[in-house]
């Protein structure tokens, strides 16, 4: 059977990355930094080689497909825009420490969204639609290899609920410009909604486990992973 193969990648580093402020909705650009950190990657690391890019319509976004996979055709999908984080859009958790609605929100929930923001289910619907949008259009064109470059939030949620082996979403946290490749043939989709995780890139590790049944993937720690927290 068919196997279509994605690379899921982050964005790259923006102004809200270096102020440590929550940023979803507003469609920041990519800081001069960060596009010569994203071309530093790509000069000394291996991307797939992809038909076809799919991108969130946030500029940040783009401009990461732009320099990742340049010259390949790109499709913006809408569902992959970042959360939106409402009232709290623009601010640091410092300045959001003290208030209940902002410890309400902390406390997590499919339905507990920040004020007039977006809730955890909502997004992971909008994860659904993006992911069901581009696997159909891969195998009504015959594209086997393509790249989705989006936020954070969505990559994490994503490999999350649809992805096999299981991790948390937190666990699932990369750096910029990082992200999973991952396989997915039309009976895992049609059949159950689900994909397997092939591993990380660039620089390919793959997912497996030990003896014991304990996950051997070394994911990293150091990001947070709410795209433009930290």
């Amino acid at each position: 059977m068919k196997g279509y193969r994605i690379a899921v990648i982050r964005h790259g580093r923006t102004s809200a990355n270096d102020s440590g402020i929550y940023i979803g909705k507003t469609d920041l650009p990519l800081t001069e930094e960060g596009k010569e950190e994203l071309r530093e990657l790509y000069e000394t690391h291996e991307y797939p080689k992809v038909a076809r890019v799919y991108t969130s319509p946030l500029e940040r976004a783009v401009q990461t497909a732009e320099i990742l996979f340049p010259d390949r055709e790109m499709t913006e999908i809408d569902e992959l825009r970042e959360m939106d984080f409402g009232a709290f859009e623009g601010c640091s958790a410092e300045e959001l420490a003290q208030l209940d609605s902002y410890k309400k929100w902390l406390k997590g929930g499919l339905d507990n969204p920040p004020p007039n923001g977006e809730s955890l289910r909502n997004m992971m619907t909008r994860c659904y639609v993006a992911l069901n949008t581009i696997i159909l259009d891969m195998m009504r064109d015959d594209i086997t290899n393509a790249a989705i470059v989006t936020h954070s939030g969505i990559l994490m949620n994503m490999m999350s609920c649809f992805g096999l082996p299981k991790f948390k979403p937190m666990e699932f946290a990369c750096p910029m410009g990082h992200g999973y490749e991952i396989l997915v043939t039309a009976q895992m989709w049609q059949q159950g909604y689900c994909f397997e995780i092939l591993g990380k890139i660039p620089g390919y590790e793959s997912v497996g486990y030990s003896d014991s049944g304990e996950a051997l993937f070394d994911l990293p720690e150091e990001d947070s992973g709410y795209d433009e927290l930290f």
